[in-house]
């Protein structure tokens, strides 16, 4: 597995501290980017929390998955979690060790009192003792919240710095990939009230150890949730039911829970999301289709990376990006002049390197750039890859429907039917597309479309 250490440094340890005019918890951050370009130390928000005990267990419950790995528990290793300021809330994102859980808490207009939210996105310093600390808040006193430097510490940065150097594997930059993908497929199935939310939530299992128990789906009855044996329409994958342990934090706040999930083709299991509704914030878990397997396996966007088309379309979408809390393809295809469906692609693109997500909530798209070199999870990709190295050795042969893919020592038939590439290959008869196309299939797509492919990796 590639990996790479992220070095993460900032000026002083985020903590929360006490005074005679209240409480203030301090958020550092690390290098990001924002309009004016990257910042080492990048400041988003300076203000008040609405509701204080919420806030800190939703960040208690980011911090907590990205320190978790829910299958094949091993030491836990964590990367601090990302922020993004969109101008009108702050956005905290985590993925968990094991690539199988992405979690959000999205603080919005009226979760924050203060100054206008900045523009950007960096990581911030959750520590053990702010963990420690932010668990003790059990009060909604007035809280002060700063994200980034204090305006006197600003211009005084030279000293030094806390450093943090974490593994990044590229299978969790390509699962943040994945996830956004995966969101926007889905529509939303149930909507619980908080006493129901609650007394669901709180039946599900904990589970102790490897949560690779096979795939459960729930279906909406009334107002509630309840079991089913089958994937009936509507119903909703709940893989690894444990794994929803993070959304504890926060029940006893709920106001409401959504879920989230794709349409139900058979009884394969799928992703889903839960979302739960808070005073001023949402906290929302989007969970892979099993706990034993990683969203960067999904194959959701590799169609849209092997294309030249799709590199010149994220060009021309990426300029046109304002750190918008939501992007309507819509406004973004008229103002590039590109059809809807190609501004998708984009986006899809965009996501592969950090620069896009996908709220639920909103049923739109939001800009954001992840503080690390997303890019090298394309370039690494082992299919995307192997599909360029075929397409570029001139192992790809077209007769109309049909093409042959010679590799090593057999050859494959890839057959195009309704727009669906389907291949000889065994990757094909176990998967049958459900985690995106075989290499075969993306080697045929770049030669049909033209890629550039020469010396493999773009």
């Amino acid at each position: 597995m590639t990996r790479s250490v992220q070095a993460l440094a900032y000026a002083r340890p985020s903590a929360l501290e006490s005074s005679q005019v209240g409480a203030s918890l301090g958020l550092e951050t690390a290098g990001g980017l924002t309009p004016r370009g990257a910042e080492a130390h990048p400041r988003f928000f300076a203000g008040f929390l609405s509701a204080p005990r919420i806030a800190a267990r939703g960040l208690l419950a980011v911090a907590d998955v990205a320190a978790a790995r829910y299958y094949q528990r091993t030491l836990a290793a964590s990367l601090d979690p990302v922020v993004t300021g969109n101008g009108d809330r702050l956005r905290f994102e985590s993925f968990s060790g094991c690539c199988g859980v992405y979690a959000r808490l999205d603080v919005l207009r009226e979760g924050l009192e203060g100054e206008r939210t900045g523009h950007g996105t960096t990581n911030v310093d959750v520590n053990n003792p702010l963990r420690d600390a932010l668990s003790r808040i059990t009060a909604d006193d007035p809280l002060h919240l700063r994200v980034g430097p204090e305006e006197l510490a600003v211009t005084t940065l030279d000293g030094p710095v806390v450093e943090k150097k974490v593994p990044l594997p590229d299978r969790w930059l390509r699962g943040f990939a994945e996830a956004q993908v995966a969101s926007a497929g889905f529509d939303l199935r149930a909507e619980l009230s908080a006493a129901q939310a609650v007394a669901f939530l709180r039946s599900l299992p904990r589970g102790s150890g490897n949560a690779a128990r096979g795939a459960q789906w729930v279906v909406a009855s009334g107002s509630a949730l309840r079991p089913t044996t089958r994937p009936v329409p509507g119903a909703v994958c709940l893989p690894g039911p444990e794994r929803l342990v993070a959304l504890q934090r926060v029940l006893r706040h709920a106001t409401a829970l959504r879920v989230y999930g794709p349409p139900v083709a058979d009884g394969a299991p799928v992703a889903s999301a839960w979302e739960v509704v808070l005073p001023g914030m949402r906290l929302t878990l989007t969970l892979s289709p099993d706990a034993s397997r990683g969203f960067s396996g999904e194959g959701g966007v590799l169609e849209a990376l092997a294309t030249d088309e799709a590199a010149a379309d994220a060009e021309l979408v990426s300029v046109l990006l304002a750190w918008e809390p939501t992007i309507e393809p819509a406004t973004l295809a008229e103002r590039s002049g590109l059809s809807v469906e190609r501004v998708r692609a984009a986006l899809t693109r965009l996501g592969t390197a950090g620069r896009v997500g996908y709220d639920l909530a909103d049923a739109a798209y939001f800009h954001r750039e992840l503080p690390y070199d997303a890019d090298r999870a394309e370039r690494h990709n082992p299919r995307l890859v192997a599909a360029r190295e075929l397409a570029g050795a001139g192992a790809v042969s077209l007769d109309g429907t049909l093409a042959y893919v010679a590799s090593g020592d057999r050859r494959y038939q890839v057959r195009e039917s309704e727009g669906v590439l389907t291949c000889t290959c065994q990757w094909w008869a176990d998967y049958r597309g459900k985690r995106g196309p075989c290499k075969h299939a993306l080697a045929v797509t770049m030669v049909r479309r033209g890629a550039t492919v020469a010396g493999g990796v773009r």
